[in-house]
């Protein structure tokens, strides 16, 4: 259930990124809602709803946006990847964890999609790609402030288990 939930989710947030994030830039950064939900996932949930996330999320993506096939889906990998090595050092902070996550990731992701664009596509101008990162960085937080705490707790009502009481 949740891998097909997280299957069915990257689609929505994947169509979101291509139809309604191009209208909210700010200060040259856009939300990526598939990166900001991969890596909650990852940090709250697990690895394999992660690397869903990413992959279906990633794909996607490239299929609607003019981007080389299998490129964002490549460096979302990579970043589920170090976000569940977050979540295995970092065990405290139930609500802030993923959203400092979110933060670092999503810095993290705009370098290295630079970076691996650049190599595909050619030269590119590095002065716009670099003003766009903290702002995509910063909007990518803020939209993780507003649905971490929700998958937090949807999660933790999921899974709590019986308690014995004394």
């Amino acid at each position: 259930m949740s891998l097909t939930l997280a299957a069915v989710g990257a689609v929505v947030a994947a169509l979101f990124d291509a139809s309604v994030a191009p209208y909210l830039r700010i200060g040259g950064g856009q939300p990526d809602l598939v990166i900001v939900l991969a890596v909650i996932w990852t940090v709250v949930v697990g690895f394999e709803g992660g690397l869903t996330w990413a992959f279906v999320g990633g794909i996607l993506t490239d299929l609607l946006a003019p981007r080389p096939l299998g490129s964002t889906a490549f460096v979302a990998l990579l970043i589920v990847g170090g976000a569940a090595i977050y979540a295995r050092i970092v065990v405290r902070g139930r609500y802030l964890r993923p959203i400092v996550a979110v933060f670092g990731f999503s810095l993290l992701f705009g370098v290295m999609y630079t970076f691996l664009d650049r190599a595909l596509r050619g030269p590119i101008p590095m002065d716009d790609a670099i003003a766009s990162w903290i702002p995509g960085a910063v909007l990518d937080t803020l939209v993780a402030c507003l649905l971490a705490p929700v998958i937090v707790r949807v999660h933790a009502r999921l899974t709590d288990r019986e308690r014995i009481d004394w």
